[in-house]
């Protein structure tokens, strides 16, 4: 399998698969969002398309980075997401840089939205793929958040059945700009849980898909069954 690792801005044209990472918190909001019963995601351009959405749907919940706005239900956290029930509802989500990342990419034959709490079945399910060529969207820091790419990286090693142990990925991501920021109170909007929970590897056993339905790009998780012994790699 091809891989390669691009920044938002080096991407030239969609990919035929694309994997779009957003550890720190984007993408591990939404897993956590899944498992709180959410039915889909609706990944908003702008603020003001959250708040719209929001208004026309009042039933939705509205998530955006940072502090909380008036028009939003709660901020971009899984630490504070995680108490909040979500059973059949649909989340609209406006992040600074993973929600921009997987719209970057719309036009892809398939779009996976990931973080580590997914890595694994995310790998999976691009195995089962059998695709010549992945692109990674490191969504951080103009492509060098170093949390994302070690997830990437990780993800990708796991992807073509090579073995990987998670610890020094995660080391790596731990010891990133966006962790010492979250941990400081450097970000607004934030629970003293949410490094913890964006470093956890494989919480969950669902990949999480993007794809155009209508004029919106909307996520849903895939549950991915384990492979067996017989299962290629």
């Amino acid at each position: 399998m091809d891989t390669r690792f691009l920044g938002m801005a080096d991407l030239s044209e969609a990919p035929s698969v694309a994997v779009v990472v957003d550890v720190m918190r984007a993408f591990t909001v939404a897993a956590w969002a899944f498992a709180q019963g959410a039915e889909k995601i609706v990944l908003a351009e702008s603020l003001d398309e959250a708040l719209a959405l929001k208004t026309r749907h009042p039933d939705w919940v509205a998530i955006k980075d940072g502090p909380l706005a008036p028009g939003f239900d709660t901020v971009n956290s899984p630490g504070m997401l995680r108490s909040i029930d979500l059973d059949g509802r649909t989340v609209v989500q406006k992040t600074t840089a993973g929600t921009v990342g997987a719209l970057a990419v719309k036009e892809a034959q398939l779009v996976l939205c990931a973080a580590f709490v997914v890595a694994e079945a995310t790998a999976q399910l691009l195995r089962t793929r059998a695709s010549d060529g992945v692109t990674f969207v490191v969504t951080g820091e103009d492509g060098q958040a170093d949390e994302d790419l070690a997830c990437a990286q990780y993800i990708a090693r796991r992807a073509t059945g090579s073995g990987a142990d998670p610890a020094e990925f995660v080391r790596r991501a731990a010891a990133s700009r966006a962790a010492s920021e979250l941990a400081e109170g450097v970000r607004q909007g934030v629970h003293p849980d949410d490094v913890a929970l964006c470093l956890e590897v494989d919480r969950f056993p669902f990949a999480m898909v993007a794809s155009l339905e209508g004029p919106f790009m909307v996520l849903r998780p895939r549950a991915v069954p384990p492979l067996t012994d017989a299962d290629p790699v």
